[in-house]
């Protein structure tokens, strides 16, 4: 297996101290918080305005990465399943999904809303979401698959 490295491009800063105050997922979140991008990076935020839905890439630096069976939600009810067919922050790489909402940027700093990460996590991404009217399943934008 070929080894590599994430540098992470900047830090999360936020009021979420731990775990058990972090919403289950970003589209169930009015957590905002402040994005610092480190400065050698800031020509990347060109082109991103504030109302603007970013997906930003974290690395759970926190995360147990030796779990690979977890009860989906934590849900302990619930029988356990693979770490790959849920959304649990535990697992062999600890790559976090956001989409967040830009409420404002002034230099390399973004104000955002909708977290449900911890503070102080590495942010390893941005990416601008993109708005194809279409999802996978050919169903016009919005819509859930069936």
């Amino acid at each position: 297996m070929t080894a590599f490295s994430i540098h992470p491009i900047g830090i999360l800063q936020c009021n979420l101290q731990k775990l058990e105050e972090t919403p289950k997922n970003y589209d169930g979140s009015e957590h905002s918080g402040t994005i610092e991008v480190y400065p050698q990076f800031l020509a990347g935020l060109e082109g991103i305005r504030r109302g603007d839905t970013i997906v930003v890439l974290f690395w759970l630096d926190r995360a147990d990465r030796n779990v690979l069976r977890v009860h989906p939600r934590g849900d302990k009810s619930k029988p356990k399943r693979g770490v790959f067919s849920t959304r649990s922050p535990v697992r062999p790489n600890p790559i976090a999904v956001s989409e967040l909402f830009v409420e404002d940027i002034h230099d390399n700093v973004l104000t955002v809303r909708g977290l449900d990460i911890l503070d102080s996590t590495p942010v390893i991404d941005i990416k601008k979401k993109l708005y194809s009217g279409k999802i996978r399943n050919n169903s016009p934008a919005g819509e859930m698959p069936r």
